[in-house]
């Protein structure tokens, strides 16, 4: 497979990760978080993550729209990498502070690093135009 097929495949993975959250946040936060082990958060809270929920079903059509055509949506990568690095240090920073455990969060420890990895790794470059000059007395 060529490196612009892994990208697509990639895109495709993680804009479908992004839809599994934008559902479980959006219609299912409480029962989510129950899942997680999490205890039962203030009200307030399930507003804040029906707002991530929507903003991960607008991340989920840029990573689908990009893997349809990765150079012309370049931004939409750059900004996903940038989410991946955000929620990576943020999930390090409340694990080593002690506000969740390792195992309530479960793939977050490792997830954005895969992600992170993928785009990275398979990040679309324009190639290269070779000029051929001649010169003629």
């Amino acid at each position: 497979m060529n490196r612009k097929v892994l990208l697509q495949i990639s895109l495709i993975v993680v804009g479908v990760a992004q839809i599994f959250f934008g559902v479980a946040f959006t219609f299912a936060p409480e029962k989510f978080s129950g899942l997680l082990g999490l205890s039962t958060a203030p009200q307030w809270a399930y507003w804040m993550f029906s707002m991530f929920g929507a903003r991960s079903f607008a991340f989920a059509y840029g990573m689908l729209l990009a893997a349809r055509d990765p150079m012309k949506h370049i931004h939409w990568i750059k900004a996903m990498i940038a989410v991946q690095v955000i929620d990576w240090l943020g999930t390090l920073y409340y694990l080593m502070n002690g506000g969740i455990t390792l195992s309530q969060v479960s793939s977050a420890s490792i997830l954005p690093l895969i992600f992170i990895l993928l785009l990275v790794v398979f990040y679309p470059r324009e190639k290269k135009i070779s000029l051929i000059t001649s010169q003629s007395d």
